[in-house]
C-alpha cells in the first residue's frame, strides 16, 4: 500500500486506533496561524476549533489544556481541574522539547508523552471539534468523546 504523504503522524495514530476523523489542510504562507485565522481559513465557527496549550504546574508536572481558539485559558480553573496549586504556560522554546511539536502545530494526540489533558467543557455540546493535526497547515475534526477516551482526558470549564 502506498504511503499517503499528506497524512500527519496524528492522522496515522487516529487511523491505527480506528478513530473516525475528517482532515483539513489550509494555506499558511501568509503566516496567519493563530486559531481564529485558521478557523476562518477553514470556514468553521471559532467555537468548534480548539487550540492545545501546554502548562507546567507548581509540582513541575506538565498539563495539556484544549480550549476554543477565541478564548483565553483561565489559569486558576485549569490548575483546579488538575489538582494543582497553580499552572503557568510553558515558554514557546520549550514546546518542541516537551511535546515533539512546534508552536502552531501542537496536538493533544501523539505528544512525546501522554500528559494529563483537559478539554474545555464547551466541547460536550458539539458533535465534533477541530484540533491541530500535529503540523502547521493541518487540522483534524474528531468527536470529543472519542478524543477524550483515546487520550484519557476529561472536561472542565477552563476559559475566562
Amino acid at each position: 500500500m502506498a504511503k499517503d504523504n499528506n497524512k500527519t503522524n496524528v492522522m496515522r495514530i487516529l487511523d491505527q486506533a480506528k478513530i473516525s476523523y475528517n482532515h483539513y489542510f489550509y494555506d499558511h504562507e501568509d503566516g496567519k496561524i493563530d486559531g481564529v485565522s485558521v478557523a476562518h481559513k477553514l470556514g468553521q465557527d471559532v467555537e468548534r476549533v480548539f487550540k492545545t496549550l501546554v502548562t507546567r504546574g507548581a509540582s513541575r508536572e506538565y498539563f495539556v489544556f484544549v480550549i476554543p481558539v477565541a478564548q483565553e485559558l483561565n489559569l486558576k480553573a485549569a490548575a483546579k481541574s488538575v489538582d494543582e496549586k497553580s499552572v503557568e504556560m510553558i515558554h514557546v522554546d520549550e514546546i518542541n522539547k516537551v511535546t515533539g511539536y512546534i508552536r502552531g502545530g501542537c496536538s493533544p494526540v501523539g505528544m512525546k508523552k501522554q500528559f494529563q489533558t483537559v478539554i474545555d467543557s464547551s466541547c460536550e455540546q458539539l458533535p465534533a471539534i477541530i484540533v491541530s493535526a500535529g503540523k502547521i497547515g493541518a487540522q483534524v475534526e474528531v468527536a470529543p468523546r472519542e478524543l477524550l477516551r483515546f487520550i484519557g482526558g476529561k472536561t472542565a470549564a477552563l476559559t475566562l
